[in-house]
């Protein structure tokens, strides 16, 4: 077997697979002249083997990770660069994206900042050098830092949602980025803060593969579902009708269409008769997620959540009558949250599990990337704890809001680490970038 130019190991771990997916997917119908192989780490002693097994002149481990493992798995890179010199990480993802310093301080190599379909494959055709390839923190040879500018942004449909060839699947990706931008969310700043849909003879094409290689669930990958079709805040349900009677057909009788359930939700203030009404007749889903996040009109206001209260009592209302089970996203903590404020969350998580529904806890955590970002972490004083959990020993509540707690007092500290230039205490809406760093668009 002659010797690769590349070599592509992926930590390929369950929580970020589909990130992966999305990077093959665009990599399996390119054409390149570089001689490069996959390989699939599943585990950090894969990871280790299949550096020092490689056969190629250049190994690049790809890694992609959420802001709340970033602490643990540089502490798994170590140990891999110990057992395994020689290859070069590379670190994608939405911390990676918005902490690229602090990700290149952890050990990686390389930062991929952005989408990284484009940046991936000018980094193949560079047989994995990463000078001159657009999307990309690293330092040089003297340790300066080197920003090689924003990679090209793509409508979705120029890349397939998942890679056929490596027989990969997940849900379809049918909308990539927010014009909300919530100032806890990360989605607006690795995207942008705009809706690019794919189009829905893309989504049949997916939906057809998916059928012919045996499967019959069809998910699909959204921050707000009912946003499909749509350019502005206004639902466009003829859009979503299209693209559910057209997976539908696809997946045919035996096949299932899941919508507006995980791994997506809905925005409260979508939620219409109308719209239940579509999800019942082609969907197979008994349940809905719905993104309350506070129970406080001040709260609510101060996040830019875009909705109130009372849309949220109403989105539980009507979905209960129109026969779903509804799971309803709550984060504790959030800025300025006080003891105001915490009982009007935990009287509306009691209204809202008196009428069938199930609260889906969260502690609010400082993300990387968010206008949020140099808050205090999130804290939950012992009498809400005692309520929370009084609701979850009675099945209705349910979340890993106590890990998030950890996670949010790791993530501050990370930033006060990391202090960015020109920042009051007081965050506008968008944050402004750092030096170098993307802004969010509008």
């Amino acid at each position: 077997m002659s010797r690769l130019d590349l070599l592509l190991v992926l930590r390929y771990r369950k929580a970020v697979t589909y990130g992966h997916h999305t990077l093959l997917a665009a990599l399996e119908e390119h054409r390149t002249g570089t001689r490069y192989g996959v390989v699939f780490a599943t585990t950090e002693q894969e990871c280790v083997t299949a550096i020092r097994e490689a056969t190629a002149e250049r190994v690049l481990v790809l890694w992609s990770f959420y802001s709340p493992d970033a602490a643990t798995l540089a502490e798994e890179l170590a140990r891999i660069r110990l057992a395994a010199p020689g290859a070069v990480h590379v670190a994608g993802g939405v911390h990676a994206t918005a902490e690229p310093i602090q990700t290149l301080d952890a050990g990686w190599d390389i930062a991929a900042v952005g989408e990284g379909e484009t940046t991936l494959l000018s980094l193949v055709d560079a047989g994995g050098l990463p000078e001159g390839v657009a999307g990309l923190v690293y330092r040089d040879a003297a340790g300066a830092v080197v920003r090689t500018g924003r990679a090209e942004r793509r409508e979705l449909d120029a890349y397939r949602a998942f890679p056929v060839d490596h027989r990969r699947y997940n849900p379809i990706e049918i909308t990539r980025g927010c014009v909300y931008a919530c100032r806890f969310c990360q989605t607006p700043f690795m995207f942008s803060a705009r809706f690019r849909h794919r189009s829905v003879e893309n989504v049949r094409w997916h939906v057809r593969r998916m059928r012919e290689h045996g499967l019959r669930d069809v998910r699909f990958i959204t921050p707000t579902s009912l946003s499909y079709g749509s350019q502005s805040e206004e639902p466009n349900l003829e859009a979503v009708r299209e693209l559910l009677a057209a997976a539908r057909e696809e997946i045919g009788p035996h096949g299932r269409v899941f919508f507006g359930s995980f791994p997506s939700e809905i925005r409260p203030e979508h939620v219409s008769v109308e719209a239940l009404r579509l999800v019942r007749r082609y969907c197979d889903n008994d349940n809905l997620i719905v993104g309350a996040q506070s129970g406080s009109a001040d709260v609510l206001a101060a996040a830019k959540r875009g909705h109130g209260v009372e849309e949220v009592r109403r989105a539980v209302r009507l979905g209960v009558q129109e026969g779903f089970r509804i799971n309803v996203d709550m984060i504790f903590g959030m800025p300025g949250e006080g003891p105001d404020e915490v009982r009007d969350s935990l009287a509306l998580a009691r209204e809202l599990a008196e009428l069938g529904a199930r609260i889906h806890a969260h502690t609010f955590m400082p993300l990387p990337g968010t206008p949020w970002r140099d808050a205090p972490p999130g804290d939950v004083d012992p009498a809400t704890i005692s309520e929370v959990d009084r609701l979850s020993s009675q099945g209705a509540l349910y979340g890993h809001w106590q890990r998030q707690r950890e996670h949010a007092n790791r993530l501050a500290a990370a930033a006060k680490a990391y202090p960015r230039p020109g920042r009051s205490r007081t965050l506008p809406l968008l944050a402004q970038p750092a030096p170098g760093e993307p802004a969010v668009e509008r």
